[in-house]
């Protein structure tokens, strides 16, 4: 059950949170976003012994119109993106992938490369639940503060990872260790092929291991409709505070859906 799988992973657990504070740039709006590259076709199915076929990997999500750094869905609908930080016991993060779908929602889930270097049967799993895959930089640096060459391969090294798993380069990039992107940061993604970058508009704050019902009650006395929530796999606090989340999110009119599903 949840608890106890939470529970007897939560011991080493890996806290690697993102950093809360912005770099103090604003986001970068555009009309014509970069042009989406690199990204292959989708994986054919692995064959596994599962009873639903598996989802094909998306390509770099293009919304025209869209600035390049989305912080947010339509406010005017009943949806919001929950987004997570991919790295840590990947205990924990199939324990909160199947409290998701029991609960029939859907998650963003931003990858870091080592972690798919070290789980790579991850990057099936969240694509087979029917979420969303993308890419969260190579090893979590402080992408911002990086010079270019080094940000570029934090970028495309992950997204190498992600072509040869699933077929694709995921559906998102976040840069890694801020809120928002420099415009050296954004150029390079979309030289790697991903025409927006994904922020968020509301912390978890779930990487500091509050608790289970602090993790709650920040999502949900915060959430807005359209709104991107940043969380994190790897921690049980996380696992434990989705079901009342998503309760939380009920009871307001509201459903988690993929970022994809949220801005298109």
């Amino acid at each position: 059950m949840l608890r106890a799988a939470a529970s007897a992973a939560a011991v080493g657990a890996l806290a690697s949170g993102c950093a809360r504070a912005g770099t103090g740039a604003s986001a970068v709006r555009v009309t014509d976003p970069p042009h989406s590259e690199g990204a292959g076709p989708p994986a054919s199915s692995p064959g596994a012994a599962s009873p639903a076929p598996a989802h094909a990997a998306r390509p770099p999500t293009r919304v025209p119109g869209l600035p390049v750094e989305i912080e947010h869905g339509p406010r005017d609908g009943h949806a919001v993106a929950l987004t997570f930080h991919g790295r840590g016991d990947p205990a924990l993060a199939t324990a909160l992938l199947g409290e998701a779908e029991r609960a029939g929602a859907r998650v963003t889930v931003l990858a870091i490369g080592d972690w798919l270097d070290a789980h790579p049967a991850m990057a099936r799993r969240i694509l087979d639940g029917g979420h969303e895959l993308g890419n969260h930089t190579m090893h979590h640096r402080n992408i911002c503060a990086l010079p270019a060459d080094a940000a570029y391969a934090e970028i495309s090294q992950c997204a190498d990872r992600l072509r040869r798993l699933t077929g694709s380069i995921g559906s998102w990039f976040r840069p890694s260790q801020t809120q928002r992107s420099t415009a050296l940061v954004t150029r390079l993604a979309g030289k790697a092929g991903y025409p927006h970058i994904l922020s968020y508009d509301l912390d978890s704050l779930d990487a500091n291991d509050p608790g289970a019902p602090a993790v709650r009650r920040t999502v949900v006395d915060g959430v807005q409709p359209g709104s991107v929530v940043s969380l994190h796999l790897g921690h049980a606090g996380t696992v434990a505070a989705l079901p009342p989340i998503l309760d939380g999110l009920r009871r307001r009119g509201l459903r988690a859906v993929t970022t994809t599903e949220l801005v298109t």
